[in-house]
């Protein structure tokens, strides 16, 4: 019987993991989240991801972190180096989903690319427009998107509504628009990986990781008005709403 792992991820990442946990028939898998939001406040995560692993580090046989870097500048390698914990790959999101390479051949194409996920395509309102005041004033468009050209909607299923919704964002912003199909990509490579028991050392970069300011939009997605309950560990509100552990 495999031994139980507890991914603990990104709540933007909820809906996904939980469909690969599901069409592979992995059991032994149990999904914590951390909630979607504190992406507006990086500095948070790698203290919160400390927490979390502390506090269930008893309980499961291994534990798997499903963040990237995501703006912390090293702060969550430099916590999981102290714990001896493994994260997915690269720097974020668009990244492990398209794979290192694949991405790097997009960036330049076009360095001024937006990108969206099915999750920032299915919650463009709540975490990127209304987070940026674009609702309330939209004249800032050009403030935070005129040094950009286009969006690029990296998908990771073949939803339809999905679709449109990306290309009615790119729209919105006034970008040229580009599909690109990735699927899971490196998710569910890293969490293939660890449901097989491979023994796997665990990876911290040694590149640098470049400051990013938390109001750049691409930092997205993330609420800064709303802090997190006091239940460290949730789904990300209107994704995946589920207990914490599946």
């Amino acid at each position: 019987m495999a031994e139980t792992v507890l991914v603990i991820a990104c709540g933007a990442l909820a809906r996904e993991i939980e469909a690969i946990r599901k069409n592979r028939g992995w059991e032994h898998l149990r999904l914590q989240c951390l909630d979607a939001s504190l992406h507006n406040r990086p500095r948070e995560i790698p203290g919160r991801l400390r927490k979390a692993i502390r506090r269930n580090r008893d309980a499961y046989g291994r534990i798997f972190v499903a963040y990237a870097d995501c703006g912390t500048a090293g702060g969550i390698d430099a916590v999981l180096a102290e714990e001896g914990v493994e994260r997915l790959d690269g720097a974020h999101c668009y990244e492990f989903f398209a794979g290192g390479q694949r991405f790097a051949q997009l960036a330049e194409a076009e360095p001024g690319a937006f990108y969206l996920t099915d999750f920032l395509a299915r919650h463009f309102d709540r975490f990127v427009i209304e987070p940026l005041g674009l609702d309330r004033h939209p004249g800032l468009r050009d403030a935070y998107f005129g040094n950009y050209r286009k969006l690029v909607f990296l998908s990771q299923t073949g939803d339809e509504a999905l679709l449109a919704a990306a290309e009615s964002a790119a729209v919105r912003l006034k970008l040229d628009f580009e599909h690109v199909h990735t699927g899971y990509g490196g998710l569910e490579t890293a969490l293939a990986a660890q449901s097989s028991q491979r023994a796997i050392p665990v990876r911290v970069s040694t590149r640098r990781h470049p400051a990013r300011s938390e109001a750049e939009p691409q930092d997205l997605p993330g609420e800064a008005a709303k802090r997190d309950s006091a239940t460290p560990l949730r789904y990300a509100r209107n994704d995946n709403e589920q207990a914490a552990s599946i």
